[in-house]
């Protein structure tokens, strides 16, 4: 069975009509987790802790959406091979 891992990442926003980040480098890595289910509850308990700080916001990043294991490997992979 294939792994599905999220991302659960967040930060402060240059303004709440957005999805830029006001500085990358303050950018909150929650985890990665295992499945959806997991991943939500961590994204939905940081989303509460910083509820009244309009411009933070954070994400669920499906990984396994990046990655086709079907299709041929880059050159940046087969560097390490």
């Amino acid at each position: 069975m294939a792994q599905r891992l999220h991302l659960v990442f967040g930060g402060e926003l240059v303004s709440t009509g957005a999805t830029t980040f006001k500085d990358v480098s303050k950018i909150h890595v929650v985890g990665i987790f295992p499945d959806y289910a997991s991943a939500y509850r961590a994204w939905k308990a940081e989303a509460q802790r910083t509820v009244d700080d309009a411009q933070t916001r954070y994400f669920i990043a499906h990984l396994h959406r990046l990655r086709d294991e079907a299709a041929a490997a880059s050159a940046t992979e087969e560097l390490g091979a």
